[in-house]
């Protein structure tokens, strides 16, 4: 009998292995593929929308935009196409969240520096102080890639606009219309100019799942 057994070990062994491999090729055939959600006005909690696209429930995109970065370049919807991108708002002279946010922008340039299909777009929320100028002296600081961030400033009602009716990442402050108070939020934004998902700029965890969610959206687009 052990004769047998040992006869056919090596046959017992290939066909061990060979069941293995067809039953992981089977669940990995099988295993439904992970696909990012595609958000609307009406998915997020109203305080971050604005009261003209609340009852949007599909087909919502960025719109369009003109803004300066911090070289005085126009940067534009048209700079990002055909771009996945992640999209945050602060200011330079914040104190609290943003060198947090801004810190964990300069993570994800530097993991995603030889990706050239992603992009970063920071927007300030005090455009007033945030001039071409100071835009550069903060990026220099922060070691900001022109190629690959864009740092932006414009028109204060363009951007409060961007923030509450295409990005959904700031709250009203009701004593001034053109007042906002910036979330911490990283908002993914795909090649179509959809939002596909919110992070916690301050929080490691969300950043790895935000990099994480980078490589399910380039493999879907």
């Amino acid at each position: 009998m052990l004769q047998f057994f040992a006869k056919y070990k090596f046959f017992g062994v290939f066909l061990l292995i060979l069941s293995t491999i067809i039953i992981y090729v089977f669940y990995r055939i099988l295993e439904p593929k992970r696909v990012l959600p595609v958000y609307a006005p009406n998915d997020v909690s109203m305080e971050l929308v604005d009261s003209t696209v609340q009852h949007v429930k599909k087909y919502h995109t960025i719109a369009d935009f003109e803004l300066l970065n911090q070289n005085g370049e126009l940067v534009t919807q048209d700079s990002y196409k055909d771009k996945i991108y992640v999209a945050d708002f602060f200011f330079t002279t914040c104190r609290t969240i943003c060198p947090v946010m801004t810190n964990h922008m300069v993570e994800i340039q530097e993991k995603l520096k030889e990706d050239r299909e992603v992009l970063l777009l920071s927007h300030s929320v005090t455009p007033e102080i945030d001039t071409v100028a100071q835009l550069k002296q903060y990026a220099l600081e922060k070691g900001v890639d022109d190629s690959k961030w864009n740092l932006v400033t414009g028109d204060k009602k363009e951007i409060y606009d961007l923030a509450r009716k295409s990005y959904l990442a700031a709250k009203d402050i009701p004593y001034s219309e053109y007042d906002l108070v910036h979330t911490e939020n990283f908002v993914l934004v795909d090649k179509q100019r959809r939002i596909r998902g919110f992070y916690d700029g301050t929080d490691p965890e969300a950043i790895e799942q935000l990099l994480d969610d980078i490589k399910v959206l380039r493999q879907e687009q």
